[in-house]
C-alpha cells in the first residue's frame, strides 16, 4: 500500500501552502483575488516550492467532497433525499426564493472552485525549469494540476452553466470576466483530461494523487454529460463508452464481492476505488475533516436506551431519504443486499435503564437493542412484545428515519468533533459500469448496457436466497433511462451524484415533483442551474449575465 498525499501540513510548512494557494476568502469573487502573502517566483522554481503548490492544488477538493456544501448541492433537492429537521440550507431542497444570487453556498462554491483553478494555473504556468526535479516528475505534477482544473470546471459548468474560463494565473485584482460559450468550457475540460491521460501513471506513487484511470473515468463522465448538452459532439457517447470500457477492462480494479465491503472503515483503499479524496486521523493534517457522517444520521441520542456517543455519531439530521428511496429504489429487500448494507436499522444501548417503549414499560440493558427500524409496518401488538423501541415507516418523521451508513465514522476524536477521517470515495468501478451502460443506451446498444447493469446488480444479489442472482438480472428489453437512473440512485445513494444525474438527463423537475414533497410545489425548469453569485456580477466591469429565473 502506498503512502497518501499530504493535503495540509503542520506549521510552519502549512503557512507556506497557504501562500501558494493564491485566491479567495470565502466571500470574495474570483475576479477580486487578493494575494494573501507574497512568495517569490524563485521559491516556486524549487522542488520544495513546486511540490507544495501541487499539493495545495488538491486542498480545494476538500472544500467540496465530504462537506455540507457538497451534500447540500447534490444530495437533497432530488428524488432520493429530502430535508431532515435541522440545517440552514433547506431552500436547496424546497427551491424557495432563498435560493438566490446572494445565497452563501452558491457564492462559496464559485469561490472555492476558482481558487483551486487559480492554484492549478499557477502550477501549470510556472512549471518550467524546476530545480531538483526531473522532467518526468514535473510533467506528472502538471498533469495532476490539469486533472484538478478539469474537475473544477466540470463542477462549475454543471452547476452554473456557462462560466468564466481562464487558464492564466491571477496575481492581483482583476475585474474583467465573461461567460465563455459552453462549448469552449467543455473543450478545455476535455483537452486537460486528454493531456493528463497521456502522462499520468496507472498507479500513483502516493495514494490520492490523480492517475490515468481516474482521468479516464472523469473524461468518460464529462463526455456523457456533454452528449446531452448544447455543446454535444457526435462522438461523445461512443467516446464515453470507450473510456469507461478501458477503465473496466485494462486495469486491476474489480467490483468487490460484497457491496458492504466497499465502505468498510478498515477497507477504504480497496480494489473498487478508482480515486478518493483523502482525510486522515492525524488532525494536524486533516483540515476540517470529512463531515458527511453528520448529515444522514437520525436523532437517536434522545431516545430510550441511548445517549450520544462516538460510535453512533453526532446527528445533525440534514438529509432524510424520500419515500421513493425507501419504497421503490430499496423495495426488493429479499434479493438485493443494498438495503441492509446501506442503512442502519439497529441502535445498541449505551444508556441502560427502564423506559416506555411503544406504550409499555421496557428495561434495556447495556449492549442490548434499544432502537429498531424494521423497514415495514410491524403490528402494534408485536411491537409491544419487544423490549426496545420500534419505529415503523408510518412513524418516520424529520428526526426519525433510516440512517445511511456509508459515511458513519466512529474514529472521530471526541463525541462532538465534526472532523471525520474517512476518505471520500469520489470514483469507483460500479459507477464506471453505469456510465458505460448509459452511454450504450444512448447509442441503442441495449445488450451491452444490460451486461454492465447486471454486473452491478448481480454483485448485490443475496447469496443466501435461492434464485436471487436470476431475480437481480435485467434483460436488454428492460433497459431505458428510468431504469439506469434508478440503478444509479440505488447503488450510488448519498455519494454526491444525484442532483447532477437528474440535471444531466433533464429529469430533475419531473422527479422532484413526483417524489420530493418539499421541492415539488416550487421547482421550475430554471432550477436546472444555480444562480450566478451576485458578488461576481457586482465586481465585474461590464455585463456578466445572470441565469434565467434568478432576476437581473
Amino acid at each position: 500500500m502506498h503512502s497518501s498525499i499530504t493535503y495540509w501540513k503542520p506549521l510552519p510548512v502549512f503557512a507556506v501552502l497557504l501562500t501558494l494557494t493564491v485566491g479567495l476568502s470565502a466571500c470574495d469573487s474570483f475576479v477580486d483575488q487578493q494575494v494573501r502573502s507574497q512568495v517569490s517566483s524563485s521559491y516556486l522554481q524549487t522542488a520544495e516550492g513546486f511540490n507544495a503548490a501541487v499539493n495545495g492544488s488538491y486542498t480545494s477538493l476538500r472544500e467540496w467532497y465530504g462537506k455540507e456544501i457538497g451534500g447540500t448541492m447534490t444530495v437533497f433537492g432530488t428524488d432520493t433525499y429530502q430535508q431532515g429537521s435541522d440545517g440552514s440550507w433547506k431552500h436547496y431542497d424546497s427551491y424557495t426564493g432563498q435560493l438566490s444570487p446572494t445565497d452563501g453556498f452558491a457564492e462559496d462554491l464559485w469561490s472555492d472552485m476558482y481558487e483551486g483553478i487559480n492554484t492549478t494555473n499557477t502550477v501549470i504556468n510556472r512549471s518550467g525549469n524546476i530545480e531538483g526535479l526531473s522532467q518526468d516528475v514535473i510533467d506528472q505534477r502538471v498533469a495532476e494540476a490539469k486533472f484538478i482544473r478539469a474537475h473544477h470546471y466540470f463542477v462549475l459548468v454543471r452547476t452554473y452553466g456557462a462560466v468564466h474560463l481562464t487558464t492564466e494565473e491571477t496575481e492581483g485584482v482583476e475585474t474583467s470576466a465573461t461567460r465563455a460559450p459552453l462549448s469552449d468550457i467543455y473543450d478545455q475540460i476535455v483537452t486537460d483530461l486528454r493531456d493528463a491521460i497521456g502522462v499520468l501513471p496507472v498507479e500513483a506513487d502516493q495514494y490520492g494523487r490523480a492517475t490515468k484511470p481516474a482521468a479516464e473515468h472523469l473524461l468518460s463522465k464529462v463526455l456523457l454529460a456533454r452528449g446531452y448538452s448544447d455543446a454535444a459532439q457526435s462522438s461523445d457517447w461512443a467516446d464515453a463508452e470507450g473510456l469507461a470500457e478501458t477503465v473496466i477492462n485494462s486495469y486491476d480494479f474489480r467490483l468487490l464481492d460484497d457491496f458492504g465491503d466497499v465502505f468498510a472503515l478498515d477497507n477504504q483503499q480497496n480494489d473498487e476505488v478508482i480515486w478518493a479524496v483523502q482525510y486522515d486521523q492525524n488532525q494536524l493534517i486533516n483540515g476540517g475533516g470529512n463531515n458527511f457522517h453528520l448529515y444522514f444520521l437520525m436523532e437517536y441520542d434522545v431516545r430510550p436506551g441511548m445517549s450520544r456517543n462516538v460510535r453512533d455519531g453526532r446527528p445533525w439530521k440534514r438529509f432524510r431519504p424520500t419515500e421513493f428511496t425507501l419504497d421503490t429504489l430499496m423495495s426488493d429487500r429479499t434479493n438485493d443486499v443494498r438495503w441492509d448494507r446501506s442503512f442502519k436499522d439497529v441502535f445498541v444501548s449505551n444508556n441502560p435503564g427502564t423506559y416506555t417503549c411503544d406504550g409499555v414499560e421496557c428495561t434495556i440493558a447495556e449492549g442490548d437493542t434499544a432502537l429498531y427500524l424494521p423497514g415495514f409496518e410491524m403490528p402494534q401488538a408485536e411491537q409491544e412484545e419487544r423490549d426496545y423501541m420500534v419505529y415503523t415507516p408510518s412513524e418516520y418523521t424529520d428526526k426519525v428515519y433510516p440512517t445511511l451508513t456509508k459515511h458513519l465514522d466512529p474514529n472521530r476524536p471526541t463525541i462532538n468533533d465534526p472532523r471525520g477521517s474517512r476518505d471520500f470515495l469520489a470514483m469507483r468501478l460500479a459507477e464506471t459500469h453505469l456510465i458505460a451502460a448509459e452511454a450504450e443506451l444512448q447509442q441503442g446498444k441495449m445488450g451491452q448496457a444490460a451486461d454492465h447493469i447486471n454486473n452491478v446488480r448481480v454483485r448485490a444479489a443475496r447469496e443466501s436466497v435461492s434464485g436471487s442472482e436470476a431475480a437481480m438480472r435485467v434483460s436488454p428489453g428492460e433497459i431505458d433511462l428510468d431504469l439506469i437512473l434508478n440503478e444509479r440512485g440505488r447503488e450510488l445513494l448519498g455519494e454526491m451524484k444525484r442532483w447532477f444525474d437528474l440535471v444531466r438527463t433533464n429529469q430533475l423537475v419531473e422527479r422532484v415533483r413526483d417524489h420530493n414533497p418539499f421541492g415539488a410545489p416550487n421547482i421550475q425548469d430554471y432550477h436546472n442551474l444555480r444562480p450566478i453569485p451576485q458578488s461576481q456580477r457586482d465586481r465585474t466591469e461590464g455585463e456578466f449575465p445572470q441565469n434565467p429565473g434568478y432576476g437581473e
